[in-house]
């Protein structure tokens, strides 16, 4: 079996925490790991093959830092040119286990679910995998805890065993009136949007309905080249394939389709309403994070990132304050963050995409203060790291090593830079940095100039391919 994690998602309803470029997925929400770590670590009791990880290009050296901190190798992970939901994401990875297997198994996760109880999803997986060896495609229904009006739902029909039924059917997120019957009924489930199959049953089903998924996929693997860990699936195929999710692509239509019922501890994280359910509180029925005073408040959310955040006389609210935004909103307004998110695009703000700390392949850098015509960033530079040989048109950088030390090429010299030093690099000056030493190098880079956007950077040569 191949389990198949999808990490396209931007995670918008999590703002100003989750941004397009640093999504939940990539978030330590729950636990110590990120979500997608925590994916990556609910397998390790099933007997299975390196997962297959299907992610934009964007978000390509996340995902490789976040299996390398935990020791894991994939089989592939494949990056989309652009997004295409689900179904032709499936379509790849299903064709790629077939050069190995032709009797192959695909378990299908999203990277940004919790799931509490890993014995629970075992057993689920095992039953799942059972009956897709026997040609069913089968999705994981939740056993509902609340008539959630957040989750599609699925209707089970006959029982086929203790967990698995018949699909009788989908139904689209409820209004509450009709959460509370589906609840009653007992025989509605959530839909997880987890999937269990033979990848050649899931591209038979998949042709029945959309041919042409089948063959563009076909068509940009077989265009695909390696880069570095990574595979580049060829752009123009893939873009012609059609934008649909699984569900409504092979589910709705199939007459192979099962659902085992799960009850582990789930939740897709999909608002801050979610995300409060599945964190530990406080006798306030609060969930506070980081420098956080709340008095006679009850029923919260609050994070705080840099600053003391204090409260008075609140209930049911959502406070996030991050390094550059704060949200604050009542719990029943949540589902209405994805109007915020979309006024920023809007307005072309930063603030959709990142956040004031941005990561790179070799580190991250904290932009600290901003001017006219001068910028501040802490830069943190990871051990044997290397940034690319580079030229600037518009600004000149001031580097001061606060720790470790640094390599520096500075046109046709290079320097060692060690704490409490510095290096100047006037104005389109070819240079770079590197650490050769085994602690991660910090430095305050302070850039002067007419321009100090982030395009104006001429890479001449790149370790992670980006010139």
């Amino acid at each position: 079996m191949y389990p198949v994690i999808l990490s396209g998602g931007s995670g918008t309803r999590l703002w100003p925490l989750s941004r397009s470029l640093y999504p939940k997925q990539f978030l330590a929400l729950h636990t110590d790991n990120t979500l997608f770590q925590e994916t990556l670590l609910r397998l390790e009791t099933l007997d299975l093959h390196d997962p297959i990880v299907m992610c934009n290009e964007e978000h390509r050296f996340i995902v490789a830092e976040n299996m390398r901190t935990l020791g894991k190798e994939a089989h592939a992970i494949f990056l989309e040119p652009v997004g295409r939901n689900t179904a032709p994401a499936i379509a790849v990875a299903a064709l790629e286990a077939l050069k190995e297997d032709n009797d192959a198994i695909l378990l299908i996760m999203p990277a940004d679910h919790v799931i509490e109880n890993t014995k629970a999803f075992a057993k689920g997986v095992k039953s799942a995998k059972n009956l897709a060896q026997k040609g069913h495609i089968v999705t994981f229904g939740i056993k509902p805890t609340s008539p959630h009006t957040g989750y599609g739902y699925i209707e089970t029909g006959d029982s086929l065993s203790s967990d698995a039924f018949q699909l009788a059917g989908f139904k689209e997120k409820p209004d509450a009136k009709t959460a509370e019957a589906f609840l009653k009924q007992g025989r509605y489930l959530w839909n997880s949007g987890m999937f269990c199959f033979k990848a050649r049953t899931y591209l038979e089903e998949l042709e029945k309905q959309h041919q042409s998924i089948v063959a563009c996929a076909k068509a940009a693997l077989e265009g695909a080249k390696n880069d570095l860990d990574f595979i580049r699936l060829s752009a123009e195929p893939f873009e012609k394939c059609t934008d649909i999710s699984i569900d409504y692509a092979v589910m709705e239509h199939t007459d192979h389709g099962v659902v085992v019922s799960l009850d582990a501890g789930w939740s897709d994280i999909g608002s801050w309403n979610s995300l409060w359910e599945v964190c530990d509180k406080n006798k306030d029925n609060n969930v506070l994070k980081g420098d956080v005073i709340a008095q006679n408040t009850q029923n919260c959310f609050i994070h705080g990132e840099n600053k003391l955040v204090c409260t008075l006389g609140l209930d049911q609210m959502i406070i996030v304050d991050t390094k550059d935004a704060l949200l604050v909103a009542h719990k029943d307004h949540v589902q209405d963050i994805k109007a915020i998110v979309a006024k920023l695009k809007k307005s072309d703000r930063k603030e959709v995409l990142h956040h004031r700390t941005v990561y790179r392949p070799w580190g991250h850098y904290n932009s600290i203060d901003f001017g006219e015509r001068d910028q501040v960033k802490r830069i943190s530079v990871k051990p044997g790291a290397k940034l690319s040989l580079q030229k600037h048109f518009h600004r000149s950088e001031h580097w001061i090593v606060v720790k470790g030390t640094a390599s520096v090429t500075r046109g046709e010299e290079t320097l060692m830079v060690s704490e409490n030093e510095s290096v100047y690099l006037p104005v389109g000056t070819v240079h770079a940095l590197e650490n050769p030493g085994k602690i991660p190098l910090e430095l305050i880079e302070v850039q002067t100039g007419s321009y100090l956007g982030e395009d104006d950077i001429v890479r001449l040569e790149d370790l992670y391919g980006r010139t």
